[in-house]
């Protein structure tokens, strides 16, 4: 890595720090580079001057930054942080020279968005992440990035720095379509994780054992280790929720029936998806599946409270 490109060469931003934007803005200051964070609510983004960042008082202070990363709610919050009255392109002869948009926004917002920046002189990399606030200080967050190749030669050695790789995959908002085919296997293999643990339960075998055995084989996943101490002890504190999942299924299938595809088992998991929706479980965590798959067994099941070990340490 040249002293041109290695994390510190280039001065910063950081917009939107959240469960995921805090931790992540985090690993960039730790790390030694010139960031200074915004967020709407100043009290969240403060506690990371501890770490070394600046705390700026507007997004528009942002817009001389070299690079600046986003990691917002909505694709409305995208839009305007960017092209909004007070957002990065507020002034004009202003704009960074690479925006790294982390956030899961439409495709339509993010080439709106990537229209603007470019017209403003500057580029962008759309850059969704896989993996939770957990993830991201165990330092295993994946993120994949589209967009034109010199700015993700500017921006990779900062998204290196932020978790344990990045992959490339081309121009344009391609970034987001992996992303959607990413939460679609989520999607799929949650729910064949709960069905062959619900099995294995009603055939007597305690949960913890079976899923020692399953991250031991050639079948365990960092998925399948990550989320062994929720089904073993069925501790469902949220992490993503099974709004958020039917709705990237929604968009997996509508990619689906517009490249003429078929997806048929992730036509049932979005089926099953919005039962766990009706049947209450709106908001809490999607391994919910878990609970939902249990009862159409005829089965309640109970926390093993056995520790059990999410292979993030």
């Amino acid at each position: 890595m040249t002293n041109a490109t290695r994390p510190g060469a280039h001065r910063l931003g950081w917009i939107g720090i959240g469960r995921m934007g805090f931790p992540m803005a985090q690993r960039l200051a730790k790390a030694g580079c010139d960031i200074a964070v915004w967020n709407r609510t100043r009290s969240k983004a403060e506690p990371l001057a501890a770490a070394g960042a600046t705390i700026a008082d507007s997004v528009e202070a942002l817009a001389d930054r070299d690079v600046v990363f986003t990691m917002v709610s909505t694709s409305a919050d995208l839009e305007a942080v960017v092209s909004g009255p007070h957002g990065l392109l507020a002034r004009p002869g202003r704009t960074p020279k690479v925006l790294v948009d982390c956030s899961t926004v439409s495709t339509e917002s993010s080439a709106k968005v990537r229209a603007a920046i470019e017209r403003a002189g500057g580029a962008m990399l759309a850059a969704p992440v896989s993996g939770n606030a957990k993830v991201v200080k165990a330092g295993r967050l994946s993120i994949v990035a589209s967009g034109p190749a010199d700015a993700y030669a500017l921006a990779r050695p900062y998204l290196e720095a932020v978790g344990q790789g990045v992959s490339y995959v081309g121009e344009g908002e391609l970034a987001r379509t992996v992303k959607i085919c990413h939460n679609v296997l989520l999607g799929v293999v949650a729910q064949s994780l709960a069905e062959i643990t619900v099995l294995a339960e009603r055939a007597g075998v305690p949960r913890h054992a079976f899923l020692d055995f399953i991250n031991r084989s050639v079948m365990g996943s960092t998925f399948s280790r990550y989320k062994t101490p929720a089904i073993v002890n069925l501790d469902f504190t949220t992490t993503f929720t099974p709004v958020l999942l039917k709705k990237d299924l929604d968009l997996g299938l509508a990619a689906a029936r517009e490249l003429g595809v078929p997806m048929p088992v992730t036509a049932a998991t979005r089926e099953i998806v919005q039962t766990l929706v009706g049947m209450g479980y709106a908001d809490e965590d999607f391994m919910r599946l878990l609970t939902l798959e249990a009862q159409g067994a005829g089965m309640t099941l109970a926390p093993e409270n056995v520790a059990v070990s999410d292979g993030l340490n």
